[in-house]
């Protein structure tokens, strides 16, 4: 427990209120007792669509931690998932955390090798997964050395008939095999309840371990109005995967509410998703802009509109102008641009409007949205220079963001990387200004910025430009070598489909647009970007695909 300094020969007046810790468990024992008929929907792996209640699931979710107790499952065990998102992984996400093992879900887009590394980093007992990842779990079971079972999350009716896992058991019989009669164990808030690991493009993931604290304390602040506002009126679709931090904390933040959950499964195609949004009266969601592409693209070829959807949380990257200015103006939903990342449980900032804003121009206010916000209760936020001193909020200075906060990491899992905090301060790795009144707008990774002439290019800017053209369906900018500014951008773009644009004319949209100098020395055309597991483009694959390039010398 943290010691604070006290005055010499002051004794404090303690509080008169309960001693009651902060635990995961907490939050679906409140929901199942004062939310408990709200349902929660799953489009399961098997096709069909799933219903219950938080009642159901807080029973089931305690029938679970009796069965892994049964199992020999301890208080701070690692128990992995490689699932999608749905009812019975949320029933892991509490059976196992509360019960004190710690949930560790696991990305399924990784190569298996990082599956397998990730498996054996954490030391996990047991793996549960869903039918859709049985291939996978077959290739690697073998390289998985601590592993002593693996849970198929189907019925007996779906268990796979001719397999190579060993000791496979089925989630289904587990559930049938206890009795129920279990209580939440009550035990230290600051225990570990989650472990989540980076998706890096360099070197292995690393593992943010979060606490129940922490988890709990992420939820309360999440759901304020000024963050994702989620409330028991909401209808909450999470697109953002369960494996991809946590669901940005979404499976605690919505039943806190008491909201009615949706859970889309492994369909996360822009049919599939309209249809659930309509028939489920979806009314807010999160996920990643890639996705947010193919939804609207369905509507758009469709002609679609949305009955019910009103809100939409973007993250995991940049929203593009364009894409928040589509679903604003022409399906009425509003954006909430935020940021955050593994080590801060994710979430950091959000962006709303504050009243001052509200008489100004539709087109500042889209300016103010385009950020990635005011930190929320809970972060604090400072821009440095290279030396480590703290630049000023003009909302023009760049400099490297350091955050810190009781969700934020203070160093990753059995000490990988070794010390990472600047004076109490957590480096995110992000190079952004803030301006004077506390908005966020992060400009580019400290390992994406592009320096030309040591001056510093934000290549997250050039991509929204570009994407702002009606033939431009997606863009990224890498730094590119220059024999006399060491750096100079170049643009990499992938049409729309049936739509054409030339070097030229790209080129020519950039004109009073930004500073001249900004302006990408070249532009390249190809199919399609490489994107990683959490739906990001990858940047390092690009900077080796183009790291020969030769930049026009006219």
């Amino acid at each position: 427990m943290t010691e604070y300094p006290m005055s010499p020969n002051s004794t404090p007046l303690l509080g008169q209120m309960m001693d009651q810790p902060l635990l995961v468990s907490s939050i679906i024992a409140f929901a199942a007792r004062h939310y408990g008929a709200n349902e929660i929907v799953s489009r399961r792996v098997e096709g069909d669509i799933h219903r219950y209640t938080y009642r159901d699931c807080e029973v089931r979710a305690r029938r679970m931690a009796q069965a892994l107790a049964g199992l020999g499952v301890k208080p701070g065990d690692r128990v992995a998932t490689l699932a999608w998102n749905g009812y019975r992984h949320l029933e892991l996400y509490y059976a196992v955390s509360g019960s004190g093992a710690v949930l560790h879900t696991i990305n399924p887009r990784l190569h298996p090798e990082q599956i397998a590394y990730i498996v054996n980093h954490a030391e996990g007992q047991y793996l549960f997964f869903d039918m859709t990842f049985l291939p996978a779990i077959e290739a690697m079971a073998r390289q998985c050395k601590t592993i002593k079972g693996y849970v198929a999350m189907c019925d007996r009716a779906q268990m796979p008939k001719d397999t190579n896992i060993p000791m496979l058991l089925c989630y289904e019989d587990l559930i049938a095999s206890s009795s129920g009669e279990y209580a939440w164990p009550q035990f230290d808030e600051r225990s570990a309840a989650a472990l989540c690991y980076t998706s890096g493009t360099t070197g292995n993931p690393k593992g943010a371990l979060y606490s129940h604290r922490s988890t709990v304390l992420h939820a309360y602040a999440s759901g304020m109005p000024n963050a994702l506002n989620v409330s028991a009126s909401d209808v909450v679709l999470p697109v953002v995967p369960m494996f991809h931090v946590n669901a940005w904390g979404l499976p605690y933040s919505a039943p806190l509410a008491g909201a009615k959950m949706v859970f889309p499964g492994p369909a996360l195609d822009g049919k599939s998703l309209y249809e659930l949004f309509e028939a489920e009266g979806v009314t807010f969601s999160a996920g990643v802009p890639t996705v947010w592409l193919g939804l609207i693209n369905y509507l758009v070829e469709n002609d679609l509109r949305f009955s019910t959807f009103r809100r939409t949380v973007i993250g995991g990257s940049a929203c593009p102008p364009a894409m928040m200015d589509t679903l604003i103006d022409r399906f009425g939903v509003q954006v909430v641009h935020a940021w955050g990342m593994t080590e801060m449980s994710p979430l950091g900032t959000s962006c709303t409007l504050m009243a001052k804003h509200r008489a100004l121009p539709t087109g500042e206010q889209r300016a103010i949205l385009r950020k990635q916000g005011h930190a929320i209760y809970g972060v604090d936020m400072k821009i440095v220079d290279d030396d480590g001193s703290e630049l000023p909020w003009d909302g023009t200075t760049y400099g490297h963001l350091l955050v810190k906060g009781p969700w934020v990491v203070s160093g990753y899992f059995k000490s990988e990387g070794g010390e990472v905090l600047q004076d109490g301060w957590f480096p995110t790795g992000d190079v952004a200004t803030i301006d004077p009144d506390g908005y966020l707008a992060i400009t580019d990774r400290s390992k994406d910025v592009i320096k030309s002439g040591g001056e510093w290019i934000g290549s997250i800017d050039l991509e929204n430009i570009a994407m702002a053209h009606p033939s431009v369906l997606q863009a990224a900018c890498i730094g590119v070598a220059h024999p006399k500014w060491a750096e100079r951008p170049l643009l990499v773009v992938v049409r729309r489909p049936g739509l054409a644009v030339s070097r030229e004319e790209l080129l020519a949209w950039f004109e009073g647009k930004v500073a001249k100098w900004w302006i990408p020395d070249d532009i390249v055309f190809t199919d399609a970007l490489p994107v990683g597991g959490t739906g990001k483009i990858q940047k390092n694959k690009l900077r080796e695909a183009y790291q020969g390039h030769r930049l026009p010398t006219a």
